[in-house]
């Protein structure tokens, strides 16, 4: 389809769809909070004091849609001001939670703003104000008109760390005739593994301009640490409500709805088995923190939520009720891993896709996931190849590998080391991201680095 007629087609339906789905975004914003602060700069208002910060130096524009792509974003840019101090950077994020964590990471040479919603007279006027020396876009979030226009000005847009899962891939290739004027548009990408050029080259990359890094993401320069400050935080609130001596942990990281109680009922099992074992469920969606409280004491938990309300801190259960500790707050995921014995995956069991397993391996953790991880195919194949990890298909399989891992340490112990050998094949790939960044220019072409992986 010509590009000019997939432009009509988006910029008539996007005003009714954003129409449609700003009641969703209102809600979703009151819940999480922060949705007044800096509203104008989605229509590309900005205060004189943010506008001064980058004026006339041309920044490094990085978008990073949530807390995910954030946390990458934060490694590429901390790479960038090693390898050039004095390049600026300009970050947007589009959701509140990913704005008020990046916000905190602000620095003369770093502004963080809310991403501009992608109508064209919006996103011309805040191309003019940021006028940025490039567009790194963070994992897969394209935006058309944003795209289009920086493309006409001739400034390069990179797709950095690009990930495609198998569900967005194959909605994308439903609409190939139209999603490939689009993609053809971003000047260079990199994926994490050789096998993405092909997948992303379908939807309208040239392969010549697809870079193979490895994945920023499971670089374990600095995930594989933990903020000790934090991790000592977390530590003196558990002990304040109560929570074992010496206890043996079984985190369940990520989880989606349903999984909670799920995987709580096998902790219950468990217990009885194991002295001074805890459960630790850190949620997916912190907002979501009474929802499961409520869910977990009908069936009869005592949940103990980090963040609470005067109302569930009147609940009180029966004192033989087994206590759930709930971490329903953002940002502490990776510290709240090396405070456990055993760690399980969520949205792997009752959601699609599976969440990131890499974290809790590269913290040293015997990690568990369920059936579906459709998301993380090729990660999970790395680690399943050299017995890196545990794949289980239902909730037996669940509890006999739970027990297993609790019962013998030693066997948990050499399943994570091998899982962080796996790991070690996407070492130093945020450097080599940062350098591509830098250095890329409009006639460059892909490379593949000599990465193993497939």
């Amino acid at each position: 389809m010509p590009r000019a007629l997939v432009y009509l087609i988006y910029n008539l339906l996007l005003p009714p769809v954003l129409a449609l789905g700003l009641p969703s975004f209102l809600i979703k914003g009151i819940r999480r909070g922060g949705l007044a602060r800096n509203f104008k700069q989605r229509f590309g208002i900005f205060r004189k004091e943010t506008l001064e910060k980058w004026q006339g130096a041309r920044p490094i524009w990085i978008h990073a849609v949530s807390v995910g792509e954030a946390f990458i974003a934060f490694k590429i840019i901390e790479e960038l001001q090693a390898l050039s101090p004095t390049q600026p950077v300009v970050l947007s994020t589009t959701t509140t939670t990913g704005f008020d964590l990046a916000v905190k990471k602000e620095s003369p040479s770093l502004t963080v703003i809310h991403n501009p919603v992608d109508l064209p007279f919006i996103t011309s006027r805040v191309i003019q104000k940021i006028d940025p020396l490039k567009l790194v876009l963070v994992e897969a979030e394209i935006w058309p008109n944003l795209v289009r226009q920086l493309s006409r000005k001739r400034v390069p847009v990179l797709l950095i760390n690009a990930r495609l899962s198998p569900r967005s891939e194959k909605r994308y290739l439903k609409f190939q005739s139209v999603i490939h004027p689009v993609f053809s548009l971003v000047n260079g990408a990199t994926v994490p593994y050789r096998a993405d050029e092909p997948r992303w080259a379908a939807l309208g990359i040239p392969e010549n301009r697809i870079t193979v890094t490895g994945s920023i993401k499971f670089d374990d320069l600095d995930v594989s640490g933990t903020n000790e400050v934090q991790k000592v935080g977390l530590q003196k609130w558990l002990y304040a409500e109560g929570f074992p001596e010496n206890a043996r942990v079984l985190l369940a990281g990520s989880t989606h709805p349903g999984e909670e109680k799920y995987i709580a009922e096998i902790a219950r099992e468990l217990q009885s088995k194991i002295s001074n074992f805890a459960l630790i469920i850190v949620p997916r969606h912190a907002e979501r923190g009474e929802e499961i409280a409520n869910d977990l004491r009908a069936s009869g938990f005592a949940p103990v939520l980090k963040h609470t309300s005067k109302e569930q801190a009147d609940e009180s259960m029966p004192e033989d009720s087994m206590p759930v500790w709930i971490a329903n707050t953002t940002g502490e995921l990776r510290s709240w891993y090396h405070l456990a014995e055993v760690v399980v995956i969520g949205k792997s069991f009752l959601g699609r896709g599976g969440q990131n397993p890499v974290e809790p391996v590269l913290a040293g953790k015997p990690t568990v996931v369920g059936p579906s991880m459709e998301n993380f195919t090729n990660v999970i194949n790395d680690l399943l190849a050299i017995e890196g990890i545990k794949q289980v298909q239902g909730r037996g399989e669940l509890l006999t590998a739970l027990s297993e891992l609790f019962n013998s340490p030693e066997s948990g112990k050499t399943m994570a080391e091998r899982g962080i050998e796996a790991m070690g094949l996407h070492r130093g790939a945020t450097k080599e991201n940062a350098t591509f960044i830098l250095e890329f220019e409009e006639s460059a072409t892909g490379h593949d680095r000599a990465n193993p992986s497939t």
